[in-house]
């Protein structure tokens, strides 16, 4: 497991999620499929994964990567806020659990 392969498994949810997003509101087969396309990513980076670390630290990576980087993607690319402030202290939180996880960068 290293912090390119855990991003990349995140980069790729977050596409396949951004466009479900897309696919549930408007439609179109193509937003599905490239949905689908990003969920494939996350199946074959999380196998790479798992072949050099434990399920434990691969997850609570992948999670808390994932919901850092979505987050961002989602205020900034879709304008989404959180509702209450102790929310951000939240993603504060995660932050800091990422770096006591102690990542490869490798």
């Amino acid at each position: 497991m290293s912090l390119q392969t855990i991003g990349l498994i995140s980069i790729s949810e977050i596409f396949g999620d951004f466009a479900l997003k897309k696919y549930a509101t408007d439609g179109g087969l193509d937003a599905l499929g490239y949905g689908i396309l990003g969920y494939v990513g996350v199946i074959f980076f999380l196998i790479k994964s798992l072949r050099g670390s434990s399920v434990m630290m691969v997850n609570a990576a992948w999670d808390g990567i994932s919901a850092l980087i979505e987050s961002i993607a989602a205020y900034f690319i879709l304008g989404e806020r959180l509702s209450d402030p102790n929310q951000y202290i939240g993603i504060g939180l995660i932050v800091c659990g990422l770096f006591f996880l102690k990542i490869p960068v490798h």
